[in-house]
């Protein structure tokens, strides 16, 4: 009886020791999975934080200022600020989302956020710099003077400016030059620059005043009847990047700015954009 007693003990320590077995078994392969899991999420992980790393840049642009920005036959934003965006935004690693924003609002636009920075052929001027902060300029530019071939109009003559009724694009560099330079002088300021170029053609004014490759680029299709009057006007007109104030992203910017300008890319970029001296 005692043996009897004691073999069912054995049988039951026996199964006892099986079933630890397999459930310790079955834990291992469980750990394993769970490892196996554990290292696909983790790589899904490291997946979608490499994608957030591409951090988006929002741009705007005026799209309105050939041959700097402009929009295309197809509807899309072009011109020189254009590519010399995508191209920062390569050698910063970074998506770029362009928009166009009117002229008058782009500053305050960028003051609330709606974008990152401005690349708009945006002169440095002090009232600007109260506003934002500047990148380094990635252009320099001057002013001319533009009238019919037929007219007398003399930029070298004061008196022949103050008599004059001039078109001038509202808020820029030109109109401001003019008004500081000839107060006295007959300004009709427009919205935008293609709005000056209409009235010019249509000669509801006597002379216009522009930055100088926008007028060339408006001159290569109206060539035949208008022209540039008298020598261009270096003022040391210097076009820079601007991002809200104490952005690190201008120091961001410059960098890659000076990276482009060293590898070649600003170079070709311009030559397809200002192929004349």
């Amino acid at each position: 009886m005692l043996k009897s007693r004691v073999a069912p003990s054995n049988i039951s320590h026996s199964r006892i020791k099986k079933g630890a077995i397999t459930l310790i078994a079955a834990l291992s392969v469980s750990v394993l999975v769970t490892g196996c899991n554990n290292t696909d999420s983790t790589s899904e992980t490291a997946a979608e934080g490499a994608d957030a790393e591409q951090k988006v840049l929002r741009v705007a642009t005026e799209g309105a200022y050939a041959p700097f920005n402009y929009t295309d036959a197809e509807g899309n934003l072009a011109g020189f600020d254009v590519d010399i965006t995508n191209a920062l935004c390569e050698q910063m690693q970074r998506k770029c989302e362009i928009t166009a924003q009117d002229w008058e609002g782009i500053i305050p636009g960028l003051k609330a956020k709606k974008y990152d920075a401005i690349i708009a052929a945006m002169s440095v001027t002090p009232e600007r710099a109260e506003q934002v902060d500047f990148t380094e300029p990635y252009f320099t530019n001057s002013l001319v003077f533009i009238a019919t071939k037929a007219s007398s109009f003399d930029p070298s003559s004061a008196e022949t400016i103050n008599s004059s009724e001039i078109a001038a694009q509202r808020s820029t560099i030109s109109s401001q030059w003019l008004e500081s330079n000839y107060p006295k002088t007959s300004i009709k300021m427009y919205d935008t620059l293609n709005n000056a170029f209409l009235d010019l053609e249509s000669n509801r004014v006597d002379a216009m005043i522009s930055d100088k490759l926008p007028a060339l680029e408006w001159l290569s299709k109206n060539g035949s009847t208008f022209e540039i009057k008298g020598s261009e006007i270096e003022i040391d007109d210097n076009f820079a990047i601007a991002v809200r104030k104490q952005d690190a992203l201008k120091q961001e910017i410059n960098t890659a700015l000076a990276a482009i300008k060293a590898n070649g890319t600003y170079d070709r970029i311009k030559d397809k954009h200002f192929p004349m001296p």
